[in-house]
């Protein structure tokens, strides 16, 4: 690569793998390039079976503010089983990806003056080492779940027996207790390899240089206050932390937003429709697909929902049509004549839709959201209320953080063997954010929300000066890095 950079200061970072790491590392490269004076060069390590991953670096190159290099593919083939556990799978891939990313900092012709990884490249840590640079981790969530990933390390030693079978919640010092049953993904079974990477990696991410948080001070502050806090989890946590988000997509041009499914939104009246989508990675199953589409009509309340094909395709009360086609293929993942019946209504959409750009309309007033951070933000930015459905990951924590901490969302009380959440509690929570007398305090607050996000990124805003000292940090070091000796990696 050709340095044309000149005496300023250049970037590197790392992307781990999954579209839900790429974004948030992609939009910090842009905030550095566009507000802190950073040439950016991100590396990323792509799925190339994944259409999402790759429509949004497609959509990152334009405009080209940030240089993104690929990472050769690894094969884990011999180290992990094909049915490991996605965080497994990520982890193994991160810690293999390690000499392509040292030769890759190799040929730069530039030093960089920092190194930030994701949540899962803690382990590339080491390479920064190597090029004795400052290195950072971007944790893309909320306060609370660094609060138990760093904490979890000491829960290992303390807590006996599986996390879900404990009868009291499990505390954190300074924060709100996590329910057993809200636990993260990798907690749920602790002789799983995907637990022992999460453990390492709670105890890897306080040794660097500062984690930067995809939150904002006013969002989560007694959490905020506990991380720093030498009595509470500041003496687990050495490393500043810094608060520098909200980070989320950028509302596309204008001109993008055209075609039947804007044209339909134009019509409808302000936040009068249910925009209803659970991720890049969430799906239901038949049963629920069909539980869900009875709660939307019963709800009698408008909707966009964003269907993707049911993890499993058993089950009655589920009408197949006749013919071929899309349309048919789609039927028959609901109610007989459920499409007929709604065409005045809503729009059901296959696969993918732009989501900024939807929740951003005027006539959207609501969310069911599988409550992956991304999404969690851009609902939250843009004032619209949550039907709070986890499915995986960190999910179940982002849900009792917005309905019990925020009271920005309601979520399902699943009391079925099966999990199923039936079509009469859909339609009461749909009703409880659009109609029913508790909806207009929940829009309060979410709008209160929404402007604390936006005034914290603006200039002299607490996630504008978190960002800027970050910035600071890695100018002056790089600063002294040159001075002591020049770059020939």
């Amino acid at each position: 690569m050709e340095n044309t950079t000149g005496s300023k200061p250049h970037l590197v970072l790392l992307a781990s793998l999954g579209i839900g790491h790429l974004i948030p590392i992609l939009e910090l490269g842009k905030r550095l390039f566009t507000h802190h004076n950073f040439d950016v060069t991100i590396f990323v390590v792509v799925s190339h079976s994944s259409a999402a991953e790759s429509q949004v670096l497609q959509s990152a190159m334009t405009p080209k503010l940030c240089e993104i290099v690929e990472l050769p593919t690894v094969n884990i083939s011999r180290l992990v089983s094909p049915e490991a556990a996605v965080v497994t799978q990520i982890c193994v891939v991160m810690r293999e990806i390690k000499p392509a990313l040292r030769s890759a900092i190799s040929a730069l012709s530039f030093r960089p003056a920092a190194l930030i990884v994701d949540l899962f490249g803690s382990e590339a840590m080491m390479v920064a080492d190597e090029f004795e640079m400052p290195r950072y981790v971007y944790v893309p969530s909320n306060a609370w779940f660094l609060a138990l990933t760093i904490y979890v390390p000491i829960l290992d030693e303390v807590v006996q027996g599986e996390y879900l079978d404990q009868k009291e919640p499990l505390k954190i010092p300074g924060c709100k207790a996590v329910q057993p049953e809200d636990v993260v993904d990798p907690m749920l079974d602790r002789t799983d390899q995907q637990y022992l990477e999460y453990v390492r990696t709670g105890m890897e991410i306080p040794k660097c240089d500062g984690i930067l948080l995809n939150t904002w001070e006013d969002l989560e502050p007694k959490t905020l206050e506990a991380l720093r806090d030498e009595e509470l989890l500041g003496q687990l946590c050495k490393a500043p932390v810094y608060p520098v988000g909200p980070l989320t997509r950028p509302l596309k041009p204008l001109d993008s937003r055209s075609g039947e499914l804007f044209l339909w939104l134009d019509k409808q009246p302000s936040e009068s429709v249910i925009y209803v989508s659970f991720g890049s990675g969430g799906t239901l199953s038949l049963e629920q697909m069909v539980e869900l589409a009875w709660g939307l009509e019963l709800s009698q309340q408008r909707f966009v929902w964003v269907v993707r094909s049911p993890s499993r395709k058993t089950g009655d009360g589920c009408f197949f049509s006749a013919g071929s086609g899309e349309a048919n293929s789609m039927a028959s993942c609901f109610p007989e004549g459920f499409l007929d019946r709604i065409q005045e209504v809503g729009l059901v959409i296959k696969d993918w839709a732009p989501q900024v750009e939807i929740l951003n309309h005027p006539s959207v007033g609501g969310f069911i959201s599988h409550c992956g951070w991304n999404s969690t933000l851009e609902s939250i930015t843009t004032g619209v209320p949550l039907i709070a459905w986890p499915l995986y990951s960190e999910q179940r924590m982002n849900a009792a953080l917005l309905t019990e901490e925020l009271g920005v969302a309601v979520r399902p009380n699943i009391l079925a063997s099966d999990g199923m959440v039936g079509r009469e509690e859909i339609e009461m929570m749909i009703r409880k954010i659009t109609v029913d007398k508790e909806a207009t305090n929940i829009r309060n607050r979410v709008k209160k929300l929404k402007h604390g996000a936006a005034e914290t990124l603006r200039q002299g805003g607490s996630s504008h000066n978190a960002l800027s000292l970050v910035a600071k940090q890695c100018e002056q070091s790089w600063k002294s890095m040159e001075v002591k000796a020049p770059w020939n990696a």
